[in-house]
């Protein structure tokens, strides 16, 4: 099965982040604003942050991108909601461009910290999202011989364990208030958090997961695993592009899996537990494919699960 190129969404990027301590730092003493350097160096994404993150259990060093809101330095008495992206030399400054962007006219998202979740420090982007984010050691057939899959489980502990309390001790993060974001394995990795400690966001925004992988082995997981929780009090949103369905001889389609029948699939499951907390809404969206729906799909899961509030609230 071709899909680990097509899974690859967070190669097509690299994000080259800067250090300042605040949403504005770098300002010089006569009041000019930050900019890039010139003379042929790299360019940056001024007044981003970035962390190493080891994790004490594997020993991989992860590191974490971080953009404050625009108010961050201005309302020091106020707390933000976190999303955390997967994929983050993709995912990470596409969100941050989107938070700005759709608040250009007025508010239309809630203001947000972003935080990049990269890949190990040093390592092949592909081979560490397929180690991090599935959930078996059965990887698709075209990964290289002895490529490592299956430590979802212990990935999903670090972020718990790690990443959480870090950004939290750290930055003025709301309590409670957390959203996912990933896209093809990084939906399939939010999936399984969702099913199984779904207490970790309060949203989630699961882009064309990868229900095909394993012989859909989380999908046919899915009943047994939702039947064990009690409660899910969560925004989520699923969306997939029209593309992504099945459709022998027409290139434009996937022609080895149908990953739109497996979101409605996984969204019907979830929706007939009949959580009370549970906000869930999914979409096709018309004239994507898995490559190309991503912001498309950024887009809408923010405005569902960090719709701008109203002064009252």
């Amino acid at each position: 099965m071709n899909l680990c190129k097509c899974a690859l969404v967070g190669s097509m990027l690299l994000a080259a982040c800067s250090a300042p301590l605040s949403s504005q730092a770098g300002v010089s003493a006569d009041g000019a604003l930050p900019s890039q350097r010139g003379a042929g160096q790299a360019y940056e994404l001024l007044g981003s942050q970035v962390f190493d993150l080891p994790d004490p259990v594997s020993g991989i060093t992860y590191q974490a991108y971080v953009s404050l809101p625009p108010s961050y330095d201005d309302r020091n008495a106020r707390s933000y909601p976190v999303v955390y992206v997967t994929d983050a030399d993709y995912g990470f400054p596409i969100l941050r461009l989107i938070g700005r962007r759709m608040n250009g006219a007025g508010p239309r998202i809630e203001e947000f910290i972003l935080v990049g979740l990269s890949y190990g420090k040093g390592q092949d982007p592909m081979a560490s999202r397929r180690r991090d984010y599935t959930p078996t050691a059965n990887g698709a057939s075209d990964a290289p011989a002895g490529a490592v899959h299956g430590e979802s489980l212990r990935y999903r502990d670090y972020l718990r364990d790690t990443v959480l309390p870090s950004v939290e001790s750290r930055f003025r993060a709301a309590p409670g208030r957390r959203v996912y974001v990933g896209h093809s394995y990084g939906g399939l990795l939010g999936a399984q958090i969702l099913m199984t400690e779904p207490q970790m966001f309060s949203g989630y925004v699961l882009g064309s997961p990868s229900f095909w992988y394993d012989r859909k082995y989380l999908l046919r997981q899915t009943r047994s695993l939702l039947n064990q929780i009690t409660a899910i009090d969560t925004d989520v949103y699923v969306y997939v592009g029209e593309f992504e369905a099945q459709r022998a001889g027409d290139k434009r389609y996937q022609q080895e899996v149908d990953m739109v029948a497996d979101n409605a699939t996984f969204a019907d499951l979830l929706s007939a537990q009949n959580y009370p907390g549970l906000n869930l809404k999914a979409e096709v969206l018309a004239d994507e494919d898995h490559l190309s729906v991503a912001p498309r799909g950024f887009t809408k899961g923010l405005l569902h699960t960090l719709p701008a509030r109203t002064q009252a609230e």
